[in-house]
């Protein structure tokens, strides 16, 4: 199971493998204070979508199609999360105050239409 959190809520026994899916560092958290298994800079948006996007809710559906466009281009960045969840569970660190609309929330989404594709072409 694939689950989104904000890096400034506790960490959870029930989290299984955490990971850091923004590209800047979260303000105000210390490095030592939040328990990951990784931080994957690579997985958030470029910068220039980021920016555009703004976490403006009229801007979701295009923005997630961009997101997207720019995670098909490169497999390599969220393949590990891919991985881990089907290994367990995961979650997706962000820090953004918009919990509806952010980038991890994007992900989990594209990610668990990849984890089906898979169990749905290996017929499980």
């Amino acid at each position: 199971m694939i689950t989104v959190k904000r890096v400034y809520e506790a960490p959870a026994a029930d989290d299984g493998q955490r990971f850091l899916v923004d590209r800047l560092w979260p303000r105000g958290v210390k490095k030592d204070e939040l328990r990951l298994d990784g931080w994957l800079k690579e997985v958030a948006p470029s910068d220039a979508l980021r920016k555009w996007f703004g976490h403006d809710p009229a801007r979701w559906e295009e923005f997630q199609q961009r997101y997207f466009a720019e995670l098909e281009a490169n497999p390599d960045a969220w393949q590990p999360l891919l991985t881990a969840a089907r290994q367990g569970d995961v979650t997706l660190l962000y820090s953004a105050r918009d919990e509806a609309h952010n980038n991890a929330v994007a992900l989990k989404a594209f990610l668990e239409r990849y984890l089906a594709d898979t169990e749905t072409a290996h017929g499980e």
